[in-house]
């Protein structure tokens, strides 16, 4: 079974563009999409497991310069 989450990100203020094209270019999140509110980018990812979703987090999401903070919220049903 597939396991789906959203990764809410705050931003350097200036910095916004910059970390939207840098997760874009990534291939392994499903959606990466710059929203209003407390966040300003909501990425969607999609692994056939839990750990893997640490690891693209890891890896993938957190080492992009700009990010200030990130909040996973896993998908239950």
């Amino acid at each position: 079974m597939a396991v789906k989450a959203y990764i809410l990100i705050t931003v350097d203020a200036l910095r916004t563009r910059e970390v939207l094209d840098e997760l874009r270019k990534n291939k392994g999140l499903k959606a990466v999409n710059e929203v209003l509110g407390p966040y300003d980018i909501v990425v969607e990812i999609e692994s056939s497991e839990l750990d893997d979703v640490t690891t693209i987090l890891r890896e993938k999401v957190r080492p992009v310069s700009g990010i200030r903070n990130t909040l996973t919220c896993v998908v239950v049903r």
